[in-house]
């Protein structure tokens, strides 16, 4: 009888108790593109599609022990990182996965809430980018995350144009620099390789207030079709129509009474199997 393999994607983040975000965007996600989901928690925040009310730790051992059992049985093709909230944590974190450097790896940078708020200090900023950074296949900030990284406001495209290669130079082998924030009929990210060529990104802005977890969609979508076999071009590229499809298949709908989800499940794939040798 015939074995095979699904395509392994692992999320490490944090959770989202109304579905939308963290782990359970990242799940929904990775399934929905036809690959097998697993999950390292790193935090759990209370929240809604009104916001976070409170956010509680995960104990390091337990951080730690989770990676540990994780990958004593099931080797992830690719890696989606999320919330890392505490220069603690990041080392745990980069520990371990400086032991498999052939995983290509998608870093969110969660820094900023959607109100504005910095969630993380200083020092764990500097962590995270000596730590995981240099990890990183690829990180993707937005324009708030970005501005906090290169210590300057960046609100318009030109400002995204101008400093992206401070972005690339902070360590991490590419950039996608997120431009959803942008106050335009378009929105553009820009993609900035390790040859330190820049790609646009271009499409329709729609006006809805359903994007919450946008951003952890997007990453673990990019980790998906990596762990599918694309390379990184492509699985930014696909990556994003899948997010923007998943946000206009969901502009008619009314869930919570906050940002909404995206409809992740809009045309879910089987999941795909793999023969083994």
């Amino acid at each position: 009888m015939k074995k095979y393999s699904y395509p392994t994607v692992l999320s490490i983040a944090g959770f989202d108790g109304s579905g939308g975000a963290g782990i359970q965007a990242d799940t929904k996600t990775i399934s929905a593109l036809g690959c097998y989901a697993t999950n390292i928690l790193t935090a759990l925040p209370v929240q809604n599609t009104q916001g976070v009310r409170n956010i509680f730790p995960i104990p390091l051992e337990a951080v730690e022990e989770q990676l540990d059992c994780i990958f004593d049985d099931i080797i992830p093709d690719a890696i989606k990182i999320g919330m890392v909230h505490t220069s603690e944590l990041a080392k745990i974190i980069s520990k371990k996965l400086k032991q498999f450097p052939e995983i290509p790896i998608v870093f969110d940078p969660v820094m900023v809430a959607t109100s504005g708020h910095q969630l993380i200090n200083q020092e764990t900023i500097e962590v995270l980018v000596s730590e995981l950074f240099p990890l990183s296949t690829i990180i993707t900030p937005n324009m708030d995350e970005a501005s906090v990284l290169v210590k300057k406001k960046i609100e318009t495209l030109q400002d995204m144009e101008q400093n992206i290669e401070k972005l690339a130079n902070l360590g991490a082998k590419s950039v996608l620099l997120k431009g959803g924030h942008l106050k335009t009929d378009v929105l553009t990210s820009l993609f900035i390789d390790r040859d330190k060529t820049i790609h646009s990104f271009v499409f329709p802005h729609f006006s809805t207030n359903n994007t919450h977890g946008s951003g952890c969609t997007l990453s673990s979508a990019i980790a998906s079709y990596l762990a599918l076999g694309k390379n990184l071009l492509e699985a930014l590229e696909l990556g994003q129509v899948y997010v923007h499809t998943a946000i206009e298949q969901a502009l008619d709908v009314k869930t919570g009474n906050g940002n909404g989800p995206l409809n992740h499940l809009f045309n879910p794939n089987k999941m795909i199997k793999n023969e083994l040798e």
